[in-house]
């Protein structure tokens, strides 16, 4: 029996920061390296001391995996290697190794540029930082060292996004990152084949939601956007630069185009041609729609959307901005934010799901005075909205991928306490396995067990076979099967004994097992061996049986039944060697309930 154990330093029963410490097969790595958005102290990165308290983290971790580019699964890892300290290894896709530094350089600006934050990672330390990265493809089994090796697979959610499967011996994790069972207009569904880990460890953002039909939601998102332009509002649509934004630029951009409609559509400037190099050079990540219609026409080259340019936010008359970032925590979304907020005609349109603490999370829960950071208050009078379209899977796609990779155990991290206990319940009555969900800086252990697999000898087994199929069947007690278990270059064979012995040039030496019966009954011991004798071939008549003018009882050649005594008391020995100890034991089962009373 081995353990794995799991602790969560972020996403433990919270979103955002996930940063997961797995051990398993005496390796540890760390599963992502994010930061929170709802906080602009130290809590925002991951509380490295429970790794070390003191030195590098390269000496306590043997690797760090990187599932996609969001800032809450990235956001900490220059911090994490360059300013704590650690050399090793960091697995990701090639999509997130290319993306990843450009957020990473995007959030550093706003944190120390605008913001004036001193102790913070530097430019140097992100290209430092993305030198240890090692890119993998999907599929691609890769060794990290003699006992680990690990495995990725599509997890839609955003370009790049991976899920991952870690193996060391017999042990194996699935992490899931964020994923989307579903497809969406510009990304595939997740898959994973049946690997049959012994821990899934799966984010629950949604835990307990089940989507309505996609067409409804974007009928939906339309009809307010129309309406609120067509009153002379402005709309604002607050996204991450890529993902959730390139879905709902098509969107908008097939719809203005059906419509005929004149009113500007703005996305932040420069990262509309970032995103579309991006979406170019990794077409193969995206849906099946968009790898098809590419040769043709390029779906993130739009006619309609223009750059976005900060001169433009008190322009008069209607417009619909998409802004990043999309929790509304800073920059240009919140920006706009600020002078849109007071006037009731425009509207903010949140498309995803928002971290505790942000503006975002702020006014989805009805907050309607903010208090900003130069202390001021800020009167929240537009329409606030939120639409999901956001790329997580929900309850009924999390059972869905728990069903698909068939796991012992499940363990819920990136979601709210109270849902996730919800779903806990759920898998447990449903799939009947252990579910986990520990809070930040608590460490779960599952203990796993594992079978070793043996091939058998054809020979072995149809002797053996052959033998069972003699006795008579007996529910409660197991067979017991004889032969030798050798190593056969990395596999473990179990043959027949003799021929064991004849491979390594042994003589055999006979084992044999004794039993004696002792019991009252009168008359002489020719009798008593009758008995016996006409017992066994009643109940073992399938095996050869000889009968010795001596009174001793010879079965299948190896089993001997001797009968000594007087003419009140006997005794009987059973005698056998250890291929036969199914019959031996068999039999003298059989005497017991039939001799002594």
């Amino acid at each position: 029996m081995t353990e794995i154990t799991v602790t969560p330093l972020g996403a433990g029963q919270d979103v955002g920061r996930s940063c997961i410490l797995l051990s398993i097969g005496g390796k540890n790595i760390m599963l992502d390296c994010g930061m929170h958005m709802g906080y602009n102290d130290e809590r925002r990165f991951p509380d490295f001391t429970y790794v070390t308290k003191e030195g590098r983290l390269t000496q306590h971790l043997d690797c760090v995996i990187i599932s996609h580019f969001h800032l809450d699964h990235c956001g900490a890892l220059p911090y994490m290697s360059e300013m704590v300290g650690y050399d090793g290894p960091i697995y990701m896709t090639h999509p997130t190794k290319a993306i990843c530094p450009i957020l990473l350089e995007d959030y550093r600006k706003i944190t120390v540029e605008r913001k004036g934050e001193t102790n913070f990672f530097t430019s140097e330390m992100i290209k430092t930082c993305m030198k240890k990265v090692i890119a993998v493809n999907l599929h691609q089994t890769m060794q990290v060292d003699d006992e680990m090796e690990i495995k990725a697979y599509y997890a839609g959610h955003v370009l790049g996004a991976a899920m991952f499967h870690i193996k060391v011996g017999q042990q194996s994790v699935v992490y899931t990152g964020d994923y989307n069972m579903t497809p969406d207009r510009h990304l595939g569904a997740a898959w994973i084949d049946k690997c049959r880990p012994d821990l899934l460890i799966t984010e629950s953002t949604y835990a307990t939601t089940i989507r309505d039909s996609k067409r409804c939601r974007e009928r939906d998102f339309l009809k307010k956007v129309h309406n609120c332009v067509d009153k002379g509002g402005k709309v604002l649509i607050p996204v991450f630069a890529l993902g959730r934004a390139q879905e709902l630029c098509i969107l908008l951009e097939t719809y203005w185009d059906r419509m005929n409609l004149k009113v500007p559509v703005y996305f932040s400037l420069g990262l509309t041609e970032k995103a579309n190099h991006y979406y170019k050079l990794f077409i193969t990540w995206t849906s099946q729609k968009i790898k098809k219609t590419f040769v043709e026409r390029n779906m993130f080259e739009f006619k309609h959307i223009k750059p976005f340019d900060r001169a433009y936010i008190d322009n008069p008359g209607p417009m619909v901005v998409f802004a990043t970032p999309g929790m509304l925590h800073a920059g240009l979304s919140l920006q706009v934010f600020k002078r849109w907020a007071p006037n009731e005609k425009n509207m903010v349109i949140m498309p995803g799901y928002c971290v505790a603490g942000t503006v975002g999370h702020k006014i989805l829960n009805g907050v309607r005075k903010l208090e900003m950071e130069n202390k001021q208050m800020l009167d929240v009078k537009l329409a606030v909205e939120y639409m999901s379209f956001s790329a997580h899977a929900d309850a009924k796609g999390i059972m869905q991928l728990i069903s698909q990779c068939e796991p012992r155990n499940v363990l819920l991290v990136h979601g709210e306490a109270v849902k996730m206990e919800f779903l806990k319940t759920k898998i447990k009555q449903e799939f009947s396995i252990g579910c986990f969900m520990p809070a930040n800086g608590e460490t779960a252990v599952m203990e796993t067990k594992h079978n070793i697999p043996v091939d058998i000898s054809l020979s072995l087994l149809k002797r053996e076979s052959a033998k069972v199929g003699l006795l008579p069947p007996d529910a409660k007690r197991p067979r017991v099967l004889h032969g030798a278990l050798v190593m056969k270059g990395s596999k473990l064979q179990l043959i027949d004994a003799a021929d064991a012995l004849q491979d390594f040039g042994l003589a055999e030496h006979q084992l044999r097992f004794t039993s004696t019966l002792a019991f009252d009954e009168e008359g002489p011991t020719t009798e008593t061996a009758d008995k016996i004798y006409q017992l066994v071939k009643s109940q073992l008549k399938d095996f050869p049986t000889h009968y010795s003018s001596d009174g001793s009882i010879t079965i299948s050649d190896s089993v001997l039944v001797q009968v000594s005594g007087d003419e009140e008391s006997k005794s009987v020995l059973v005698s056998w060697s250890y291929q036969d100890e199914d019959v031996g034991s068999y039999l003298l089962q059989l005497l017991k309930s039939e001799l002594v009373t």
